[in-house]
């Protein structure tokens, strides 16, 4: 820890933990041992990140989250309230599987909807959009929207969150996209706007 963080009283920080600077962390948080957290993230109530876990900068985890051993948050990432990630595909209470915990990357900029599950060992690619309550059980494209349960790509969404028209073009931005295959986007090279 720096000293630059906002930390309510009531959240626990293990000694051990990373926290960078100009991060928030609110009422009834847990934090362990060995976490990363980067720089101006906000994390709400109740939310836990265990010892393995690591967020980038600028990270947004809303109410009731708890992020296990294995998922690694890309930078800008936004995770809705009560949204849920699992550590192993087959929990038993009376077999410990820690040495079969999945890695589960969330890439830059991604929107997880309220009460949307993760499920280990998957991709989110970067600004894709999983909608509330989906369930992702398989890895997901950069851009992609996905919905339901199994989450299913229902079309592509710009790096600001609008989904794009059928010409692939941000109607917000103007941010013209390229379709490579059916399960590829990306920003058009020649866009002025490409800051990535």
């Amino acid at each position: 820890m720096t000293g630059e963080e906002d930390i309510h009283r009531t959240a626990e920080i293990a000694e051990g933990a990373t926290i960078g600077c100009g991060t928030k962390i609110w009422q009834h948080c847990i934090v362990m041992a060995g976490a990363k957290i980067g720089m101006n993230c906000k994390l709400a109530h109740n939310v836990f990140v265990e010892s393995g876990a690591r967020l980038g900068d600028k990270v947004t985890v809303k109410d009731n989250v708890a992020l296990y051993d294995g998922v690694d948050v890309e930078d800008r990432v936004f995770i809705g309230p009560n949204a849920v990630f699992t550590n192993v595909r087959n929990p038993r209470a009376f077999i410990s599987r820690r040495h079969e915990f999945e890695r589960t990357l969330i890439g830059e900029g991604v929107t997880i909807g309220a009460n949307a599950t993760i499920v280990c060992g998957v991709s989110i690619g970067a600004y894709a959009m999983v909608g509330a309550g989906a369930v992702v059980t398989r890895d997901i494209p950069d851009f992609a929207l996905v919905v339901g349960a199994p989450a299913r790509r229902i079309g592509w969404v710009g790096r600001n969150g609008k989904k794009l028209n059928d010409e692939f073009v941000c109607p917000e931005t103007g941010e013209q996209y390229v379709l490579l295959s059916a399960e590829c986007l990306r920003l058009a090279e020649n866009d002025e706007r490409n800051g990535t």
